[in-house]
């Protein structure tokens, strides 16, 4: 049933928009098709993703008022987590947003690697095809002449883990030294993760771009700089809003 509900809903339309995609643009290869998919799902996203960054954001914002709060209530762990919440709503954060961006992104991954190895591109299969959609004489699986994205790729690999690094590098907060008053813990087992997840997480993005296949690594890569990208842009939009609330409420 699931199995069934998967491949008609997210692998056959994302199967089906490649071979249109490469059917009818001569000039458009493997590797071009995943980067216009990739944006697409993004722009998709756009909503989710927008206050997922709103969320990053304010979070940055408010850390200050976080780590008032842990000072005041560090021996009533219940109050400081209903105090905790209470700020969250009074910025409107889901803390939650972010990971459920995440996971929407999942059976987009896995739908890419059923598309290039259990349909074996660059042979095209005549029955997964909606009758508008012509295949094309050929497909050509190689991304800007520098790899096979249907194949192990370290190139693309390894910008994978780059473009991982500066992302989580422009989303996470950084990470507060070690030492500070009322520090608890929780505090040195936050500061612990952060730490990994700007480290070694690109390390692991690396090891799964490679052993999966070159088409996964450029989904990550568009989609890391997609993000950054993003970002920068909310952090413009944002401050240009709350400039613009300041000079409103001086008049």
């Amino acid at each position: 049933m699931f199995i069934s509900f998967f491949s008609t809903t997210v692998y056959q339309p994302l199967y089906n928009g490649f071979i249109f995609l490469i059917g009818s643009f001569p000039f458009v290869n493997a590797g071009v098709a995943v980067i216009v998919f990739t944006i697409v799902i993004k722009l998709l996203l756009f909503p989710l993703s927008k206050k997922a960054v709103k969320t990053q954001l304010e979070m940055k914002n408010i850390q200050p008022e976080l780590d008032a709060l842990k000072v005041e209530y560090k021996d009533d762990q219940q109050e400081y987590a209903r105090k905790m919440m209470a700020l969250y709503k009074q910025h409107e954060i889901n803390p939650f947003s972010t990971i459920f961006l995440t996971l929407i992104q999942i059976p987009v991954i896995i739908s890419l690697y059923y598309v290039f190895y259990k349909t074996g591109l660059p042979d095209v299969k005549l029955d997964f095809l909606y009758s508008f959609v012509s295949a094309p004489t050929s497909i050509n699986m190689s991304f800007l002449g520098i790899a096979d994205i249907s194949t192990k790729s370290h190139i693309l690999a390894l910008l994978a883990a780059v473009s991982s690094f500066f992302q989580m590098r422009y989303s996470m907060p950084a990470h507060k030294p070690k030492g500070k008053v009322g520090e608890s813990f929780k505090d040195d087992l936050a500061r612990s993760m952060n730490v990994q997840m700007r480290y070694v997480f690109p390390v692991i993005v690396y090891f799964i771009a490679y052993n999966i296949s070159g088409v996964v690594a450029l989904y990550w890569i568009t989609s890391n700089l997609f993000t950054i990208g993003q970002e920068l842009y909310m952090r413009n939009h944002l401050k240009r809003t709350k400039n613009q609330s300041l000079e409103h409420a001086k008049r």
